[in-house]
Formats: structure tokens, C-alpha cells, sequence
């Protein structure tokens, strides 16, 4: 995201007035948002509590320092100096601006008494140590310098910056999206430390695909009879009606509790019901999806239990004593289909993962 820095420019004022304006050129050619005091200069301390508030507002501290050291505060020290030392109170990256050779400087703007030059000279040293420092003979040099060692402390050392306020708005829509998917992550490794699921990675792929194939609907024809009791005669009035019906909540809606022995009456009956609650009425499956069995076998979902049968004894003197103990027991040919345990552990599964229907869902066919 493109970013704009905001940069304090601090120097004495009167003496550098070109000097300042070719800096805060180059900052605005650099799309950076120059800050001084130009307009309010420095002469007490309520108005350093200003300066302050704009200096907390910037990324970078561009230091000037000329032939003057400036005008005192009640500290005894410059406004300069005050506002370079609360700089680095807010540990703001420094770039210090020293004129090469400060002897060379015009009369007009040099420091006259011995006692201000003297604190320029420690001004300086101070301002050299630890920091970018680099070093200009005349204003028009200042603008190369200023650009080069900008970028650079930029690059080293990025800093907050400043973005319209439409971009910001995205970037931390993004970053809260970004947070919550994290918080989602975490939370759901710590519940799974926590409560480890009971399904294997295969039988969640199974219960899937079962739950898959069976989401979809099949017609169904229903008979209806209307019984009218009466003393005399007993009338009957019979309806045929068309539906479709889910095959996944039906298949969820089976109940074992009582016999695990599959027959297609108790599921037509079970349809029957569910599509007419009336006691006055008897309803039936005239047609529909007998097949049901071969996909509960399908999937694991029905088992076949094979009703044992008793060889035959190849010679009749092997009937004895031992009879019960030596003929042996196989399978028969005969079975019955029996709901199998997967058919409870998939129902489990429907309700941990929310897809457990509250009722079969029917729906009426004009």
C-alpha cells in the first residue's frame, strides 16, 4: 500500500529561509508531507505544547543546522535544540543537515556572540553522533542530499506513514478477516486437544459420500382411503396422490430402537404417515423405491444375516450319543436384512455435523 511519510524540518528560521524552502520542495516532490513552523514560529511555551502535537504526528526529523544557534527558551537552550531533543524522546529517526564549513558562513547569518557560538559548536557535535548525518556547502546541494539520505532511513527504517482513509478502511477490514481466521484455526485446534472426533479421516469421507448420494428426492404414489363409519354401511373413498420425498431424511428418520430387522412395510408405513397424520384415514405405498434395500446394502448401511442351517450326516451310523456335538452348523441360503451398527454411527454423524432433518421432507407433486 502506498504510503505517505510525514517529515518535521527543523532549523533556525531567519538565516535559512532558502535553504528550508528547498528542502520542503524536495519533500513534496517526494510525496511526503513536510511539517515546520513557518508560520508560527517558536516564541513560548505554549507554543512549543504545539509544536510538540505536530512533531508526535511525524515519521521523520529533518535537522538544519547553519550558522546560528537561535533564540533561547527559558531552559537556556534553543527552540531548535528543544525541539531536536524532544525528537529523540519520541525516538523519531533523525537526519541531521550540517553546514560543511560554518566559518564560510556570511556575517549576516553567524552567530555573533561568543557564548551562542560556543553552544552551536556543541549543538553540532551532539547532532552528528549516532545518527545519518551529511554534510552541505550551499542550498543547492540540499535537495540531492535531502532526497538520497530520505530514502534511505525510509528503506532501514520504515515508519508508520499516512494512507487515505478509503485504503485504510480495506486494509483493516483484510486484517480483522485475516485475525478471525486465525482465532477460527486456533479455536478449532484447541477443541480438537480438547474433545478428539470419533470418526477416522475415512469414515468422514464416507459418511459424506453416503450423505451425498442419498440428498435427493424420488416420487412416491399415495393411496388414501377416506372411511366414513356408518351403522348401516361402511363407504370408502379412495385417493391417489403424488409426492416426493428425501431420501437422506428418510434414511436419518429410520428407527432401530425397536427391531433392527429391515422390511419395506414398516418404511412405507413410516412414508404414510408422515405425509398423513389423520386416524380417519388409511394410507398406503402404492409404488415407489423398493430398491431402497440394495443402497442401505450398498453402503454398509444393511447387512444380510444368514439363518444357519444344519448339515446332513453323510452316514446314519454316525448318529449316536455325540449327535448334537458332531454335526456341524454352516450358513443357509436364507437371510434377513438387519440395520447394521454403521447405520447408527452415520446417524451420529448427521447430528455432530448439523444435517440431522427434524422430519422427513416431503413435497406435494400437482
Amino acid at each position: 500500500m502506498e504510503k505517505r511519510y510525514q517529515v518535521f524540518v527543523s532549523s533556525t528560521y531567519a538565516d535559512l529561509q532558502d535553504e528550508r524552502k528547498r528542502v520542503i520542495q524536495t519533500l513534496l516532490k517526494m510525496d511526503c508531507i513536510p511539517a515546520g513552523m513557518e508560520l508560527f514560529p517558536a516564541t513560548d511555551q505554549d507554543q512549543f505544547e504545539f509544536i510538540k502535537r505536530i512533531i508526535n504526528d511525524c515519521d521523520y526529523y529533518l535537522l538544519i543546522i547553519g550558522g546560528r544557534y537561535g533564540s533561547l527558551t527559558a531552559q537556556g537552550i534553543s527552540y531548535t535544540e528543544q525541539e531536536y531533543e524532544y525528537a529523540l524522546e519520541r525516538n523519531l529517526k533523525v537526519i541531521a543537515l550540517l553546514h560543511k564549513n560554518p566559518d564560510q558562513i556570511p556575517f549576516d547569518k553567524s552567530e555573533q556572540k561568543p557564548k551562542l557560538r560556543a553552544r552551536l559548536k556543541a549543538f553540532r557535535e551532539k547532532a552528528a553522533k549516532g545518527r545519518v548525518v551529511e554534510f552541505w556547502q550551499n542550498e543547492d546541494e540540499l535537495p540531492g542530499i535531502v532526497a538520497l539520505s530520505l530514502i534511505n532511513t525510509i528503506k532501514m527504517f520504515p515508519a508508520v506513514g499516512w494512507v487515505r482513509a478509503d485504503k485504510v478502511s480495506s486494509e483493516e477490514l483484510l486484517i480483522e478477516i485475516n485475525e478471525l481466521r486465525k482465532q477460527n484455526e486456533l479455536m478449532k485446534e484447541q477443541l480438537a486437544a480438547i474433545e478428539p472426533s470419533i470418526f477416522t479421516g475415512s469414515e468422514e469421507k464416507d459418511f459424506s459420500y453416503i450423505y451425498n448420494q442419498f440428498n435427493r428426492f424420488e416420487d412416491v404414489i399415495l393411496t388414501i382411503q377416506n372411511i366414513k363409519v356408518d351403522p348401516l354401511k361402511r363407504e370408502k373413498n379412495t385417493q391417489v396422490k403424488r409426492y416426493s420425498i428425501n431420501l437422506a431424511s428418510l434414511v436419518a428418520s429410520i428407527d432401530t430402537s425397536e427391531s433392527h430387522i429391515y422390511k419395506w412395510f414398516f418404511v412405507s408405513s413410516m412414508i404414510a404417515s408422515a405425509i398423513s397424520q389423520d386416524r380417519t384415514k388409511q394410507c398406503s405405498i402404492s409404488s415407489g423405491f423398493e430398491c431402497l434395500s440394495d443402497e442401505l446394502l450398498r453402503y454398509g448401511l444393511l447387512v444380510k444375516s444368514y439363518v444357519p442351517a444344519i448339515a446332513e450326516p453323510h452316514n446314519p451310523a454316525q448318529l449316536g450319543e455325540s449327535l448334537p456335538f458332531s454335526i456341524p452348523i454352516i450358513r443357509g441360503d436364507e437371510y434377513r436384512l438387519v440395520y447394521s451398527e454403521k447405520l447408527e454411527r452415520y446417524k451420529y454423524w448427521l447430528d455432530v455435523n448439523g444435517k440431522m432433518p427434524e422430519r422427513i421432507q416431503i413435497v406435494k407433486k400437482e
